[in-house]
């Protein structure tokens, strides 16, 4: 004979009406003041819409110090002929400690005769079974507290430009630097070449206004990306923002079209551990005359 769910719904409440004559302390049992109420109108008018599920939580205490652990409950109208949904979690476990937690109940609670009601039996495991893994977590705890270690990342960019000459567009780039706490440099003529190092944010922050509106001709040719276990102070590779400039290659008076001298740009960069750059800017080797 098939089980309808009105008779569901009955056993339910009856559930839920020995559950809290079980547990009659205030915040023992978490439920919706209207969650009984829609199950009982609907079970006086049954031709009416399904009401929702009922819903609730119940703080189990664990342990000698009493620690919480709250089972959260979510019963299927079909419930008890359908495994209800249960998630125990407490702010003592961690999230691994609860995943392992959880898989042990939702074991147990399949192991159990269908049709039969359940809730006060997944409370009573919960209550005998969390102590091993709130164990765990303190222990682990403890164990990362002696042991953390705050990693952080520097980020540094390798920006190439056609060129970089206008007085008001290296104000905007050296503002931005000093307000984004980056360090590098800027170096300016044909080519322009702008290196940026700090927090991966105020990096990209950077990139994207120095290069909106209509800066066409510059690209980003490299990032570097490198975790440390101090500041990111310590492996910086520039202790400010430098204005970078070198002598012209030729003489070309009054006009502002001019090469920099790409030697001592090398060299400069040879000193600052990023000779290897220089390839990666301008796609030939980099080599120093005699």
């Amino acid at each position: 004979m098939a089980v309808t769910v009105q008779e569901c719904l009955k056993l339910q409440l009856l559930e839920v009406e020995m559950l809290l004559s079980m547990f009659p302390k205030k915040g023992e049992i978490n439920l919706d003041e209207d969650a009984v109420p829609s199950v009982q109108h609907y079970l006086r008018n049954a031709d009416g819409p399904l009401p929702p599920q009922l819903e609730y939580s119940i703080a189990v205490d664990v342990g000698e110090a009493k620690v919480k652990v709250e089972l959260q409950v979510l019963l299927p109208h079909m419930y008890p002929h359908v495994a209800p949904q249960l998630f125990a979690r407490s702010n003592a476990l961690h999230r691994q400690q609860q995943l392992q937690l959880n898989t042990g109940l939702a074991s147990h609670i399949s192991s159990l005769d269908s049709g039969e009601l359940c809730i006060y039996e997944a409370v009573q495991w919960v209550k005998d079974n969390s102590l091993p893994y709130l164990e765990n977590s303190k222990i682990s705890s403890e164990s990362a507290s002696k042991e953390v270690v705050v990693k952080e990342t520097l980020h540094r960019m390798w920006i190439y430009s056609h060129h970089i000459y206008r007085q008001e567009l290296r104000k905007k780039i050296f503002d931005c630097a000093k307000k984004l706490s980056l360090t590098g440099f800027c170096l300016t003529g044909k080519p322009g070449v702008i290196c940026v190092e700090g927090r991966r944010e105020n990096c990209e922050e950077f990139w994207h206004v120095i290069r909106y509106p209509n800066w066409k001709h510059i690209s980003c040719k490299h990032v570097e990306n490198i975790e440390t276990e101090g500041s990111i102070d310590n492996i910086r590779l520039f202790r400010d923002f430098e204005d970078l400039q070198f002598q012209a290659h030729g003489d070309y008076g009054l006009r502002n079209d001019y090469h920099m001298d790409l030697g001592q740009f090398l060299e400069f960069l040879k000193q600052h551990q990023s000779g290897h750059i220089f390839q990666i800017l301008f796609g030939v080797e980099g080599k120093l005359s005699d």
